[in-house]
């Protein structure tokens, strides 16, 4: 089992209020840690996709209250949401009798936005936490290239082989088309919606032109807005919004796309080697949006992120805002030799950002001119992870 650096945030969340709800996509390994979690505590856990265990839940408070004074799992809890007014009680209940934290921990596969309008009666009594798939800062420095080409998720990633990894990743893509998705959002065509996925990956890390996907499946704009969505709300894909501020520049207005796991947007290309990989076009943004999913994840809480592009060319990949600071920077290049091209210079110049970090796929940190580090994916992470 991979030590998930989350697990210690998660750990000090349910020891310090009496809900917690993690979120992450589908197998990226919510029910393994929070199994971990509950074998070294006093615990019961309950699959809300399982007839027998939704059936317990009949009398939700009649069932929980027998079990006051252990830590219950709820798993896929966005499949029950009328139990969080039933869980609202149950917390009030318990603070009165000085049981205050640890009461119960939910697990989702649906975006934070969407489990809060659900727990929206819970306001006050839970902490939000979402879980990613396994990220560079997790692995050895010399699996980095294997995460890369696999993804994230614990399956593909520990297949015995690639061709394994691949056949892992086709049946998740193929799960989540024809049974999670008509489960959690509107009836879409699973063909149309698979056709729209492989469109992202193929358009990895560019603006969004909702005009030119909508021409190529047939549909208007709104409907390709709400396929955008759905992917989003799922965690499956990223919106990098851009940055505004009041700076006189004319700014880029469009948001950037990313499928959020590498290993995934591979699939959907029919990628399952590193050599496959390298010799498509798609490689280097598939290394950018990489970098993208794991440095804001070792980013601390409440940080911001964003791109910068100007109508004049200036253009940051990625701008971290930690609270209370300035801007990083941060250039993403596939070379051993990172050339920093003139619009990051002059992009820095509009921003002023406290670092300047260019991420290359080498191991050492050295400086550029003006100010500009290069550095290591992992050394990058590392420095971001210290800011918590």
């Amino acid at each position: 089992m991979i030590d998930r650096r989350i697990s210690a945030e998660l750990n000090a969340l349910i020891d310090s209020g009496p809900a917690v709800a993690l979120i992450g996509p589908r197998q990226v390994g919510k029910t393994t840690l929070a199994l971990a979690i509950g074998e070294r505590r006093p615990s019961i856990y309950l699959d809300l996709e399982s007839d027998a265990d939704r059936a317990k839940l009949t009398e939700p408070e009649l069932y929980l209250d027998q079990h006051s004074d252990k830590l219950v799992i709820l798993d896929e809890v966005h499949r029950l949401p009328n139990l969080f007014q039933n869980l609202r009680g149950l917390i009030d209940r318990g603070r009165r009798t000085g049981k205050k934290t640890g009461r119960f921990l939910l697990l989702g596969s649906a975006s934070i936005e969407l489990l809060k309008q659900s727990g929206e009666t819970l306001a006050g009594r839970i902490a939000y936490l979402e879980m990613h798939p396994i990220d560079g800062t997790e692995v050895p420095a010399d699996q980095m290239n294997t995460l890369w080409v696999r993804g994230g998720f614990p399956d593909s990633f520990l297949a015995s082989s690639d061709r394994v990894s691949q056949r892992w990743r086709q049946d998740f893509i193929r799960t989540y088309l024809e049974r999670d998705i008509p489960l959690l959002g509107p009836r879409i065509p699973a063909e149309t919606l698979r056709r729209f996925w492989t469109m992202l990956a193929h358009h990895q890390s560019g603006l969004l032109n909702a005009a030119d996907f909508a021409r190529a499946l047939g549909v208007d704009g709104k409907t390709v807005a709400s396929y955008l969505d759905l992917l989003v709300d799922l965690l499956l894909v990223r919106r990098l919004e851009p940055w505004h501020s009041n700076l006189g520049k004319r700014l880029v207005k469009s948001p950037r796309i990313y499928v959020r796991d590498s290993g995934i947007a591979h699939t959907l290309l029919g990628l399952a080697t590193q050599e496959e990989v390298l010799g498509h076009p798609v490689a280097g943004a598939s290394w950018e949006g990489f970098v993208i999913e794991t440095l804001i994840g070792a980013a601390p809480a409440g940080t911001q992120n964003n791109f910068y592009r100007t109508a004049a060319g200036a253009e940051i990949d990625l701008l971290l805002t930690p609270p209370g600071d300035r801007p990083w920077a941060i250039e993403i290049k596939r070379s051993l030799t990172p050339k920093v091209e003139k619009g990051f210079y002059l992009a820095c110049e509009d921003i002023e950002p406290s670092r300047r970090i260019v991420i290359y796929p080498g191991t050492e940190t050295f400086p550029l001119k003006q100010n500009v580090e290069a550095m290591a994916l992992k050394s990058a992470a590392q420095a971001l992870l210290e800011l918590s």
